[in-house]
């Protein structure tokens, strides 16, 4: 484990800025190289999983069923490789959209030395996830053109709550998953490492963006809140159906078209996304984001 030598600034007194020291004093302590944290070295087992089977989009279906135990186990290596790619195409967005939030403000307060320090971490995650999925044997899976146009003009417009709200919800969805898979003993251990190491620093980078979405909504009139909840639930739908490729089916050797149907079809796996998200989505609610149009893309993303 690597820890910054550091230290952060001691200047401000607000209630973000001691959020951001908290936050700082725990990088300092706890944080990860994962260049030399992670196994790259050991050959990929082809006897475990690349996540936990249940999450798999096809688990408990009809195709599930009639796959051989090697076929699911390469399904969940494509899914996991597929997440991981998606996590490096909002990780850039993230980026992106805190850099230019701290852009002109002071440079010695603890809330910009924060901020990065975050996009320090994500640099870092995102090499980790590219060389995860390599490993796993996945090709370098992309989102759909539309989905990458949307998050280009996403991370150029949105501001305030809107960009750290959109910032938590990818950021929760993937944590409650990879809680499970870091702790279950039939995924590869290298996976089970990287998910270990993501899910210590999101949760400084959840704390953040729960506290930046609190602070700009503070004021933050009618109208405001219904066109950013309505931004931020849109962005969410993208996000979360972006995670898993269609292409993972092929690689797995599976058809596709059948599969894409099954998966749209799954019940069980809507319901672990639904229980996943529960905590996120009382925190919406206690913000006033979940609005009446909002709600309609959570409950097509089967957020909520």
């Amino acid at each position: 484990m690597a820890s910054s030598s550091v230290r952060p600034s001691t200047q401000g007194s607000s209630p973000e800025g001691d959020v951001a020291r908290r936050l700082l004093d725990s990088a300092a302590v706890l944080a990860y190289d994962p260049a030399v944290e992670v196994d790259w070295d050991t050959p990929l087992d082809r006897d475990c999983h690349g996540a936990s089977p249940e999450w798999s989009t096809l688990y408990g279906t009809a195709y599930w069923q009639e796959m051989t135990e090697e076929q699911r186990k390469e399904l969940t290596r494509q899914e996991a490789a597929s997440v991981a790619s998606t996590g490096i195409w909002f990780e850039m967005i993230l980026q992106q959209m805190v850099l230019r939030d701290v852009y002109a403000k002071d440079p010695t307060s603890t809330e910009v030395q924060w901020a990065l320090t975050e996009i320090a971490e994500e640099c870092r995650h995102s090499i980790m996830f590219a060389r995860g999925a390599e490993k796993l044997g996945a090709p370098a899976y992309r989102p759909r053109r539309w989905a990458t146009e949307l998050g280009r003009v996403f991370k150029s417009v949105a501001f305030g709550e809107a960009a750290y709200a959109a910032i938590l919800v990818a950021e929760e969805v993937l944590d409650v998953m990879q809680r499970d898979w870091m702790r279950d003993e039939r995924v590869v251990p290298f996976v089970r490492t990287i998910n270990n190491i993501h899910v210590v620093e999101e949760s400084r980078h959840m704390k953040f963006a729960r506290d930046q979405t609190r602070k700009q909504l503070a004021g933050a009139g009618r109208v405001r809140r219904e066109i950013n909840s309505l931004v931020i639930a849109i962005a969410s739908y993208v996000i979360v159906t972006s995670m898993v490729n269609r292409k993972v089916y092929a690689n797995a050797g599976l058809d596709e078209e059948r599969a894409v149907a099954e998966a749209k079809a799954n019940e069980h796996h809507k319901s672990m996304m639904r229980s996943s998200c529960s905590g996120l989505m009382e925190f919406l609610a206690s913000c006033g984001l979940l609005t009446k149009p909002a709600l309609v893309f959570y409950k097509r993303a089967h957020l909520i």
